[in-house]
């Protein structure tokens, strides 16, 4: 069993930057694969970045790419995301999640635990 805690959201301008952890509790943290999702309201909950269990495989969505940043800390039990040219369509809760087998998917159904969620609001 796996316990996600999120925080580090809040309400930021345009083009400012955020910084969100996802610490979990647990064993076997270095095993999971891990993401940060988002979901805006009446959206679909969407992928903007995964790493693979020991953080050497990262990927982004189209939408977040250049500007967001996932990372890992094995020996922390943490997991990050660095946003930076924050915009307003950024504005989402923000959730992290974790995968038994070392990668996730692109999908929120192949991921098995989940945060509460953190909000980000962009301001323009």
């Amino acid at each position: 069993q796996v316990q996600l805690v999120e925080s580090g959201g809040g309400l930021v301008q345009a083009g400012g930057s955020l910084r969100l952890s996802c610490a979990a509790s647990g064993r076997r943290f270095s095993s999971y694969g891990l993401g940060w999702f988002r979901q805006a309201p009446g959206k679909e909950r969407e992928l903007c970045a995964d790493i693979n269990w020991s953080g050497s495989v990262t990927a982004y969505s189209d939408s977040v790419k250049g500007r967001f940043t996932i990372s890992r800390d094995n020996a922390k039990n943490t997991v990050w995301l660095q946003m930076n040219s924050l915009k307003p369509e950024d504005t989402a809760v923000y959730y992290c999640a974790a995968v038994l087998r070392g990668r996730g998917g692109v999908t929120a159904t192949q991921y098995d635990y989940w945060g509460q969620g953190t909000q980000v609001t962009v301001s323009s």
